[in-house]
């Protein structure tokens, strides 16, 4: 068994980079299965869903070829076989191979995705737009067989009946070379869907409003080969900079899109976070005397679900009572525990989570639960006077590239252990 190993209670300073975006990275090597020529992608951050996603391509027949952050993908040997539940349960984004071969092939059979356990998150909007294009869905095992009766996808009218950013991908994928016109409306509008249509378009697809909530594919015949720059992490960026907010004695977070994390930053500036923002950086002080706020989460541009359990070791750096209100995934909360156990005054009271703060954290034995809550306990770990051990690191390590020596070069006392 694998686990971090953190003596806390050191500041830290220096710069740290933010790598690409994992939840773009998850898309864009599914969707290159579509191209008919070579496609390389530059920034693709070092973590475990990366790898899982090339070892299947990989037995799919695609050849691949890495060298540190570019992966050089040749997917033109690519065969239609199924693909087994053992190799897909292991992350979410597995989903993203049914838009693209049934793209490339109008079939597909997947295992049914894996992924952290956040409560429902049911891909049944994935399937209406599947079958809105034309194929029908049955169940194999543990997998999942969608088809269409030979022809290629046809072009259709979807609309989203809730905010999606999986399917809202996975539809684009799959139309990029449907016959006739694909509408998506009432589509997710994240960073990534945008990175993924500039993928598909620079490969020769004809995408539209990307980013806005109509989005227009023209299906087209060919997609041929190209290179892509990964964009940054918007994610992992708000997890440094919430860390450096609260552990930190001046710290640059490099290689970050301001644009992509504006609700966040306003709610770091609600509570007083001293920092300042370049082109391309954000440097924070050092921080006291912040101020308890109430967060809720919600649909891009709004504060991201993804980024409530990064902040929560911040907020029990300061001065009241406040709450968090998760309205994306209710069930995001088993970090709560946890963080209680390192002796924060913090829990869950009818789907909120509540705090009072300043809080002393403890180091203790604690358990990652999902990828963002591992996260937190990093950041709570780093804070934490004497040590703590966190295991189920396997998640930690979905999503955070070269975490271990990242916060090494700023001044953490944090190990991988095997033990």
């Amino acid at each position: 068994m694998r686990k971090i190993v953190i003596n806390g209670g050191k500041l830290l300073s220096g710069e740290v980079a933010v790598s690409g975006a994992k939840n773009s990275v998850v898309a864009l090597i599914p969707a290159i299965i579509l191209a008919d020529d070579i496609v390389t992608l530059d920034g693709v951050p070092a973590i475990s869903d990366v790898d899982s996603l090339v070892e299947i391509i990989e037995i799919m027949g695609c050849v691949v070829k890495r060298d540190g952050e570019t992966l050089e993908i040749d997917p033109r040997g690519v065969k239609n076989i199924p693909l087994p539940y053992g190799k897909i349960n292991s992350l979410r984004a597995s989903y993203y191979f049914y838009g693209s071969l049934l793209g490339r092939f109008a079939e597909a059979t997947v295992g049914l995705p894996g992924g952290c356990d956040l409560g429902p998150r049911p891909i049944d909007l994935h399937l209406k737009a599947f079958e809105a294009m034309g194929a029908k869905v049955s169940y194999e095992g543990e997998s999942m067989r969608l088809a269409t009766d030979g022809s290629p996808l046809q072009g259709a009218h979807i609309y989203m009946d809730t905010v999606s950013v999986g399917a809202t991908i996975n539809t684009m994928i799959a139309a990029a070379k449907a016959q006739g016109k694909t509408v998506i409306e009432n589509a997710a509008r994240e960073p990534e869907i945008i990175d993924v249509a500039t993928l598909l378009n620079n490969m020769g697809a004809n995408i539209r409003g990307a980013g806005t909530d109509v989005i227009t594919i023209e299906g087209v015949k060919r997609l041929h080969g190209t290179r892509h720059q990964v964009i940054p992490d918007r994610i992992e960026a708000g997890t440094y900079i919430a860390m450096a907010a609260a552990i930190g004695q001046g710290i640059r977070v490099t290689n970050v899109l301001y644009e992509h994390l504006e609700s966040f930053i306003a709610k770091l500036e609600e509570m007083g976070v001293r920092m300042t923002i370049d082109e391309d950086s954000v440097f924070v002080e050092k921080q006291d005397n912040l101020k308890a706020v109430s967060v809720k989460t919600s649909p891009y541009p709004g504060f991201a679900t993804d980024l409530q359990q990064p902040i929560t070791p911040l907020l029990l750096t300061t001065q009241g009572r406040g709450s968090i209100i998760d309205t994306i995934y209710e069930k995001r909360v088993n970090h709560v525990a946890e963080l209680a156990r390192m002796g924060a005054d913090i829990s869950v009271v009818g789907g909120k989570t509540v705090y009072n703060a300043p809080d002393q954290l403890t180091g203790a034995a604690v358990k990652a639960t999902d990828l963002r809550a591992g996260a937190a306990l990093v950041t709570a770990g780093l804070m934490a006077q004497g040590k703590t051990e966190i295991t189920n690191i396997e998640f930690i390590l979905r999503g955070y590239s070269n975490i271990i020596e990242k916060l090494t070069a700023l001044g953490a006392d944090i190990q991988l252990v095997e033990d």
